[in-house]
């Protein structure tokens, strides 16, 4: 059965479909400090880059499912979609630069008609390509070459799998999730994924199905690892283990749970300096599908561009001016920084 087809917050309207709603949500919390406040108190204000070391591109917001905790608000029915012109402004950028990674997202980035030119022409560059992939679109007509394709050009594939069994993914992102996500693992296994060839690699990202924090990285990835392999025959080089952020559709269900206050207040107890000083916009570039400029991808997904003074959009790029801004943060940041850290790269300590 496929997975059903949820309306995103966008399309029925919901009030959280507005930024300034989810930060309202977030503003009448009693937290016991703000997250500017920890920042001060670890040393780190203002927060700046260290250096950009990855160019992350959203390449839109459709998607082939309408998973509950998406931070994006993808879905079928979203339509914003980067174009190539937007793409071909990225990669001028990227030439007149010495960045070494691109990463790839959406949505299903693989949705975007003009996905697999985008990949050819950033390796043509020379840059190590990400893409992270929701692994059902694989199993879809039009995208069952793409584990070839991607091990033609050495594409590192970064896939979302909630849990090595089927009733947490499916309970997370729909029914028959897990049954499609195992065939596409299988199938990028036969392609060489997952045996430790970097150019194959294959990363697996688990968020936590709940109003909790994400177990040990190293642990569970070591219990992962011998439960696909026992259950499935599947193997893969890496697990991330990545913190629900409290906004868009996971903020939607905190609400609707009586979850939220409660979740905001362990993340910001869980506060770690290192976890901050860590956190992926320091090293990252977030370009939005129409290529506004953003410190991480949550802050895109809150309309939180780069500041006054800085380029905010891609035809204005200017390495040296981004790589001096000041990163906007708010209460949402908590949950990069609480435990061991989270990102778009797993944990950060």
């Amino acid at each position: 059965m496929a997975p059903p087809t949820v309306p995103s917050l966008a399309s029925r309207g919901a009030p959280l479909a507005s930024s300034a709603a989810q930060f309202e949500a977030l503003r009448r919390l009693p937290l016991a400090r703000e997250f500017e406040a920890a920042l001060d108190a670890a040393g780190l204000p203002p927060l700046r880059p260290t250096s950009i070391e990855i160019f992350q591109i959203n390449v839109g917001k459709l998607c082939n499912q309408t998973c509950r905790h998406c931070h994006v608000d993808a879905g079928p029915d979203r339509f914003e979609v980067m174009t190539r012109q937007t793409m071909q402004l990225c990669l001028d950028a990227l030439a007149r630069t010495r960045i070494p990674t691109v990463d790839i997202t959406g949505g299903a980035p693989e949705l975007n008609p003009d996905f697999r030119w985008l990949v050819e022409r950033c390796r043509e560059l020379g840059r190590h390509v990400m893409d992270r992939c929701n692994l059902t679109i694989l199993e879809t007509p039009a995208h069952r070459d793409l584990p070839e394709f991607f091990a033609r050009h050495a594409v590192e594939v970064l896939c979302s799998l909630p849990h090595y069994r089927a009733p947490s993914t499916d309970r997370q992102r729909g029914e028959g999730v897990f049954e499609k996500s195992i065939a596409a693992l299988t199938r990028l296994n036969a392609f060489g994924y997952g045996a430790g060839d970097p150019e194959r690699r294959l990363v697996l990202i688990t968020n936590p199905v709940g109003a909790y924090l994400p177990g040990p990285q190293a642990s569970m990835e070591a219990e992962w690892k011998r439960e696909l392999a026992r259950l499935h025959g599947v193997r893969f080089d890496a697990l991330y283990c990545i913190t629900n952020m409290p906004i868009s559709r996971f903020l939607e269900w905190l609400i609707e749970s009586g979850n939220l206050e409660e979740y905001m207040e362990r993340l910001v107890a869980a506060f770690n300096p290192a976890a901050a000083s860590g956190a992926m916009c320091r090293n990252t570039l977030s370009v939005g599908w129409d290529g506004r400029l953003y410190d991480c991808d949550f802050n895109q997904m809150l309309d939180l561009s780069t500041g006054a003074g800085v380029p905010n959009h891609i035809r204005d790029f200017d390495l040296a001016a981004l790589e001096s801004r000041p990163i906007a943060t708010g209460r949402h940041c908590f949950g990069c920084t609480a435990g061991a850290g989270s990102s778009c790269g797993g944990k950060t300590t």
